[in-house]
């Protein structure tokens, strides 16, 4: 049987975890070890909505009472990617698999430098939960995982996750192209994401409001134009109308970014639209929406004491 840590104990992090506890060996990695404590002593993580299950798993802020590991399933923010890699650093043997589950574009590079390029992988996963109390989880939406190497080759570990997901009821598979699937995760996430922060909207409504759909559609056009400099196969024949659909199909859902900004929280604008920023310089490709989106989010994360009605 696998031994897996998953690093995280926000929404997919509990989610994956108890999924995969059904297949494999599974522990919980938690940076505070009260809160894993309590998650502990609670019993373990409890999932309701589209399934209801409870999974006993193992919490800890420990890594060293572990042991080393067959697989690190990273399900950090983005922003948290290296000090949680240096966290599970113990865990990492020479034959650790680390596969990052995670928004944005870099995580795996980051990987990369800790294990080599033999044990990086990255995937792009559809599944939604929301975090409801510590441990406890309401799974939303049941969507495909797709896994793969940043060298497109596939490999054995890759093939070892696939197993274990597919046994743990997961629907996953392999691809050759994970950046084109990264990239297209990173576009409908630059649509949505900083627009919904900015103005504290849910997606739907973001449809409803001719200002912020004409915004989102600039920032996503920017985005492509970037990707195609780079070369990247996305998945999407239009992908505007990608995130329009997604928009409507999740019209109720909160953007993680908007969650994060409602709880006073960096955020993983770095990550998102800050990637398109940055790619874009490189290219002289001009991005004006996402700059000032991106500039807005970090302006609101940089102030949140001084905004008002926190200042009573």
């Amino acid at each position: 049987m696998q031994r897996i840590i998953v690093v995280g104990p926000g929404a997919l992090g509990c989610l994956f975890s108890g999924l995969l506890s059904r297949a494999a060996e599974v522990w919980l990695l938690d940076h505070d070890q009260a809160r894993a404590d309590r998650i502990v002593h609670q019993g373990g993580i409890f999932c309701e909505g589209l399934d209801t299950w409870k999974a006993q798993v193992p919490v800890t802020a420990r890594p060293e009472d572990i042991g080393i590991v067959d697989l690190v399933v990273l399900c950090t923010k983005s922003q948290h990617t290296a000090e949680a890699l240096m966290h599970a650093r113990p865990v990492i043997g020479e034959h650790t698999a680390v596969l990052s589950i995670q928004n944005g574009i870099g995580n795996a590079e980051l990987i990369e430098r800790v294990v080599g390029k033999a044990g990086a992988f990255a995937g792009v996963t559809h599944q939604a939960a929301i975090l409801k109390a510590e441990g406890k989880i309401q799974h939303t939406f049941d969507g495909p995982t797709v896994i793969g190497a940043l060298s497109g080759r596939s490999s054995g570990e890759l093939n070892k996750i696939k197993n274990v997901f597919k046994a743990a009821g997961i629907r996953v598979r392999v691809s050759d192209d994970i950046r084109g699937f990264l990239w297209s995760k990173l576009i409908v996430n630059v649509g949505i994401n900083a627009l919904s922060a900015v103005t504290r909207l849910q997606n739907g409504y973001l449809l409803e409001e001719e200002g912020a759909r004409d915004l989102m559609k600039a920032a996503v056009e920017e985005a492509v134009r970037v990707a195609k400099r780079k070369h990247i196969h996305l998945l999407y024949d239009d992908p505007v109308k990608a995130v329009l659909k997604a928009c409507r199909e999740f019209r109720h859902n909160r953007s993680s970014m908007l969650q994060d900004v409602l709880k006073q929280k960096l955020t993983e604008i770095n990550y998102l639209n800050g990637v398109i920023v940055q790619e874009a310089k490189k290219y002289k490709i001009a991005v004006p929406v996402n700059e000032t989106l991106y500039r807005l989010v970090r302006t609101i994360e940089r102030t949140y004491p001084l905004q008002a009605g926190n200042d009573k």
